[in-house]
């Protein structure tokens, strides 16, 4: 067994929170066990919580004609969420239960190394640009901990609001750009002084 499903197995064992009671599948995340690139929703919605995979309802299908925009499928990549239970009634999820969830996102980007994460919607985002706003910062990547960050808008924003649907498909063009610059990046780095990104 790999340390990824062995990590699903502990996930769904989980009573650290309220939403364990409610929820009816745990989703803890889905894609290959090494990749390039890591999207990290907010939680998962009613389709997701009968599943127990992560995007599957309408955002998810947005976020699929995404990919396929960057010639990519979604088993070429990983997605998860910050919490990986329902929230009742798909309210936004409460601080105690974020940081409840934390530690299982943590090990995850720990078994994945992935060359960049991407940030859906301003909880993910929250995770590593706190009290920023969303609005400001999409679309600008970052560099911290050798790892790309690279926050967009949740693909379910265009869902409501019809306007950013060109914004989220411009910022995802700019993903494989992203990757051919870390790969540069990679191979003339120096020990003394890292490069930075032209995109920053």
């Amino acid at each position: 067994m790999s340390a990824l499903t062995e990590l699903y197995k502990e996930i769904e064992r989980c009573q650290a929170c309220e939403l364990a009671k409610s929820r009816t599948r745990v989703v803890p995340g889905e894609g290959p066990e090494k990749v390039d690139i890591l999207f990290i929703g907010e939680a998962p919605g009613w389709h997701e919580d009968q599943q127990g995979r992560p995007f599957v309802g309408p955002a998810g299908q947005f976020l699929e004609e995404l990919l396929a925009s960057i010639k990519l499928k979604r088993g070429q990549v990983y997605i998860a969420n910050v919490i990986k239970c329902r929230p009742p009634n798909n309210r936004d999820p409460l601080p105690v239960e974020i940081q409840a969830c934390s530690k299982w996102l943590d090990r995850q980007i720990e078994l994945l190394q992935p060359k960049i994460i991407v940030t859906l919607g301003r909880y993910s985002m929250a995770r590593y640009f706190p009290n920023q706003n969303i609005s400001k910062i999409h679309g600008k990547a970052r560099r911290e901990n050798n790892i790309i960050l690279f926050p967009m808008y949740h693909p379910a924003a265009a869902l409501h609001q019809g306007s950013l649907r060109k914004i989220i498909e411009a910022d995802m063009l700019n993903i494989p750009q992203i990757l051919v610059q870390i790969d540069k990046i990679t191979e003339t780095e120096t020990e003394t002084k890292p490069q930075q990104l032209s995109l920053f």
